[in-house]
């Protein structure tokens, strides 16, 4: 025999010995269902991944704020403090009124009517109160008129109201029936009023206290002064002194702008002169001037001072100047 077959017939002979048959498939497992796998849901899938995101953001977050308090521990927040509440404001005008009533019933007697100063003391002051306060029910005293003043708020709704009177006392009587008595000369007199808030309204507590007031007022501040305008003071003169006259006798629409109104002054009011006029520096159709006046006025003769307004009117035939208002004064 050929050396080469006999060799390829035992390596032939020694593979076919190393296979193995296929394993038997039992009927039982033939049988058994088959299992079809299914697509999962998209959604499904974006919500499982969206927790999972969100989970290691909050593990990451966690981590970050824990290492950061190490280095930067928190600060101790200071306790709020509520802003105080505004107390409510004080009833200023009625203080004043009340104690404005008070001041001229109390100061204002006369011993042939006690029970009608009593009566007036009565309706500011507590119930059951001495409505005498003090006064021993002799003299007379008239009150000629009341000007209420500061109101300095208290604890408690109390205040102290300012008040100046001014008084005039009856002169005594005389032996001498032929000589009527000599009338006192009227005087300002200050009274502190102390009064309280309550039951919805102002009261006062008790006897006030007289005050004095000063008898002249401080140095004015010096007001700067305003150049004039000479070329046009000049030019309107005449007819601001005419405005003047016609003012004082009652028909002001004839020498005023058209549109102006201002009403004329009342009867008794005699016009004298146009002391001086002078108008301030400045452009345009509207001026201002000051013009001092004087006026015949209870059998005297007094001067006054007027912040006049001018503007200027045209027409077809020329431009005049007229009074658009007038205040008195000098602001």
């Amino acid at each position: 025999m050929n050396p080469w077959e006999s060799a390829g017939a035992e390596l032939a002979r020694r593979q076919g010995s190393n296979r193995t048959a296929p394993p038997a498939v039992s009927a039982s497992s033939s049988s058994a269902p088959t299992w079809t796998p299914q697509d999962e849901r998209s959604g499904a899938v974006f919500l499982r991944r969206l927790g999972r995101g969100l989970l290691w953001f909050v593990v990451v977050l966690m981590a970050v704020t824990g290492v950061r308090s190490w280095f930067f521990p928190p600060k101790a927040q200071a306790p709020k403090t509520e802003a105080p509440k505004a107390a409510p404001a004080y009833p200023d005008a009625e203080a004043q009124a009340v104690a404005s009533r008070f001041a001229r019933a109390y100061l204002g007697w006369d011993e042939a009517k006690k029970d009608e100063r009593a009566a007036l003391l009565a309706s500011v002051l507590p119930a059951d109160s001495d409505t005498d306060m003090g006064w021993n029910g002799h003299g007379r005293q008239d009150v000629l008129t009341v000007q209420p003043g500061a109101v300095t708020p208290g604890n408690d709704h109390q205040a102290r109201v300012r008040v100046e009177v001014l008084i005039r006392t009856a002169a005594e009587e005389t032996t001498d029936k032929k000589k009527p008595p000599a009338e006192s000369p009227a005087r300002w007199v200050g009274l502190d009023v102390p009064v309280v808030q309550t039951a919805g309204r102002v009261i006062v507590t008790g006897p006030p206290g007289l005050v004095g007031i000063p008898t002249s007022g401080p140095k004015a501040p010096e007001i700067p002064t305003v150049q004039t305008d000479t070329e046009l003071t000049a030019q309107t003169q005449e007819p601001v002194a005419k405005f003047f006259k016609a003012y004082a006798g009652g028909d002001t629409e004839a020498v005023t702008a058209p549109g102006a109104s201002v009403p004329p002054l009342p009867e008794g009011v005699i016009y004298q002169a146009l002391a001086s006029w002078s108008i301030e520096t400045g452009t345009g159709d509207d001026r201002v001037g000051t013009a001092r006046v004087s006026w015949t006025l209870g059998g005297a003769t007094v001067e006054q001072v007027y912040r006049v307004e001018l503007t200027q009117v045209s027409s077809s035939d020329a431009q005049r100047w007229q009074v658009a208002d007038v205040r008195g004064g000098t602001l």
